[in-house]
């Protein structure tokens, strides 16, 4: 390096982030070295935040657009011919670290492990993945300096959505398994997981000098476990209903169950035994309800609409749990009842 060379690395009198490429979210300022005289200017834009090391330590921050003086032990040329013997370097070293302050708005997130947790109410094991957006700022630039940043040059946008998901499976589970919210009740209450998620993400972001603004839940989905697991209570509960329109408790409705089952396996003794005992039992209930007064029945058979009874009736037959005469009688009652 020639002397001039040397002069010139030390005659930088603006400092300023030139083009900034809207990806960069920390950008080292590199222009000319990193020997900056006493009094050169640093020009801070809109929207922009800078850090200034000087020997090793951040010294300041500052996120007001304007002009700064820098003050520095190098005093141009003075320094240049000190060190003329040491190839014009100097021990005073600077970083100058530009840094964006403005939101970065509508990042897509997405789980990559599946979340594991108990259903509040009917207590077995739910897996689900979740997706959305987020939106973000830096909003401790020195605790992001020294805990994500630390020697690179540079860190983009991309790099934080990574670490930002990377880092969501916990909050979430954590959240999940706090909280009252059944797999019923996800889809009617986003806003508000959403909103208790935030409060755990940012107990954690904020560690890396991150801040969400924004943290929105747009879908889930249950693993197939799961679904198999809401499939058999959606089809227990259309059972309870078809059986308590024709005047069917529970027990009688897993009677029903076993009916059917049998049903399905005709072919065996043990089955067609079972069959014609489980029929016997149900052609005993179903005949009590039918002979019983309208207003004897139980409740919930006799606060069920006619339409709902004739259909629940209709089932029965089809299913061949009644007989012809059976349904005829009944369906003639619920029809002069009307």
């Amino acid at each position: 390096m020639g002397l001039w060379d040397g002069i010139k690395k030390q005659l930088r009198s603006v400092i300023q982030w030139e083009n900034a490429d809207p990806s960069c979210l920390f950008l080292k300022w590199t222009d000319n070295g990193d020997e900056i005289k006493n009094a050169s200017k640093l020009i801070v834009g809109p929207g922009q935040g800078c850090i200034f090391v000087y020997e090793g330590k951040v010294v300041a921050h500052h996120e007001t657009e304007g002009l700064y003086d820098l003050k520095t032990a190098n005093i141009p040329f003075l320094t240049t011919l000190k060190k003329f013997m040491q190839a014009f370097k100097s021990e005073h070293k600077v970083g100058i670290y530009y840094y964006r302050t403005t939101e970065i708005v509508d990042q897509k997130w997405g789980t990559a492990a599946m979340i594991k947790y108990n259903d509040p109410k009917y207590n077995f094991p739910v897996g689900l993945k979740a997706y959305g957006n987020f939106s973000f700022r830096i909003a401790d630039p020195a605790g992001f300096f020294a805990n994500v940043l630390g020697s690179l040059p540079e860190y983009h946008v991309d790099s934080a959505r990574q670490t930002f998901v990377g880092r969501i499976t916990q909050p979430l589970r954590d959240f999940f398994a706090e909280s009252k919210y059944g797999y019923e009740d996800i889809d009617a209450n986003l806003n508000e997981i959403s909103e208790g998620v935030t409060v755990k993400l940012n107990e954690t972001l904020g560690k890396l000098g991150f801040s969400l603004t924004d943290f929105r839940i747009e879908g889930t989905n249950f693993d197939d476990d799961t679904m198999k697991r809401i499939n058999r209570i959606a089809d227990a509960k259309a059972e309870s209903h078809a059986a308590s329109a024709v005047g069917l408790n529970y027990a009688q409705m897993q009677q029903l169950e076993a009916l059917r089952e049998a049903a399905r396996n005709e072919g065996g003794v043990a089955g067609l035994g079972v069959g014609m005992g489980a029929g016997m039992n149900i052609g005993q209930m179903m005949a009590q309800n039918m002979n019983m007064p309208l207003g004897h029945q139980p409740a919930a058979a006799a606060g069920s609409d006619p339409m709902t009874k004739l259909k629940s009736l209709k089932e029965l037959f089809d299913n061949k749990l009644i007989t012809q005469d059976e349904y005829d009688k009944k369906k003639a009652e619920i029809l002069s009842a009307m």
